[in-house]
């Protein structure tokens, strides 16, 4: 897929529609991703009404792609149809716990990110929305998710109408360790990460937020300890609730 190597997060889409024959082929390529067991612990929900992405956009912080997008895919970890099979089969399921929820959820991921490089090389867009995790009581509401269906992904979906920058990537050295862990010491750090904080982009990015260091905009503003135990406290009920 060489593709990969210039994709772009996708935020603005054109009025084209993705016909369904184009994603259902996209979907059903994506089922060869791994998966724990052969059992594809994952569903997909296809959100292309307005209405429905209309209330599914408060729980994605109203970003303007969820309801201009043609599609909005919703990516579940589901241990659901697994049950309903072994229940229906004369066996005794078990997976009404936090293991199988991350077996689910792994697979959901998995297959998530295979249907992401399929739909890229036929030349649509997409955009992850980390959201997801932050809001899943309002997607399960709006989706009419049942016990043991989790959202853990949502993609929009679409044809590009705009071509933004390369963002930048960390090089490869700073995420390989070889045979063991290589913890990071001040020389290692300072050789990964002054690249990217001596860009333009983010230089601009640390002024206008009035802070010292690019670290700071990510501990103080985007992702803060209070918000960050708030909403897992949050997501830890929810699931505790939907699993």
């Amino acid at each position: 897929m060489d593709k990969i190597n210039t994709r772009k997060t996708i935020r603005k889409y054109s009025r084209m529609d993705v016909a369904d024959n184009l994603l259902r082929s996209l979907l059903e390529k994506a089922e060869r991703t791994p998966t724990m067991g052969n059992l594809q612990l994952y569903s997909v929900v296809v959100t292309r009404k307005a209405e429905m992405k209309a209330k599914l956009a408060p729980a994605h912080f109203n970003q303007p792609m969820v309801t201009e997008a043609p599609v909005v895919l919703t990516f579940c970890a589901d241990f659901r149809r697994t049950t309903l099979w072994a229940e229906n089969r004369q066996a005794t399921p078990g997976y009404d716990n936090f293991l199988s929820f991350l077996n689910a959820a792994t697979d959901a991921l998995l297959y998530c990110q295979t249907f992401c490089n399929l739909a890229e090389e036929e030349g649509l867009g997409t955009c992850f929305l980390g959201t997801t995790i932050y809001n899943p009581k309002t997607i399960i509401d709006v989706l009419q998710l049942p016990r043991l269906v989790m959202p853990v992904a949502t993609i929009t979906l679409g044809w590009p109408d705009e071509a933004p920058a390369l963002t930048d990537r960390l090089p490869i050295d700073s995420i390989i360790h070889n045979e063991t862990y290589e913890d990071y010491t001040p020389e290692r750090i300072d050789t990964f990460y002054l690249p990217k904080e001596e860009l333009d982009e983010n230089k601009h990015f640390v002024e206008i937020n009035n802070k010292e260091t690019l670290a700071q905009v990510f501990t103080d503003l985007r992702y803060t300890k209070e918000a960050n135990e708030a909403i897992s406290k949050v997501l830890l009920e929810t699931l505790k609730e939907q699993w």
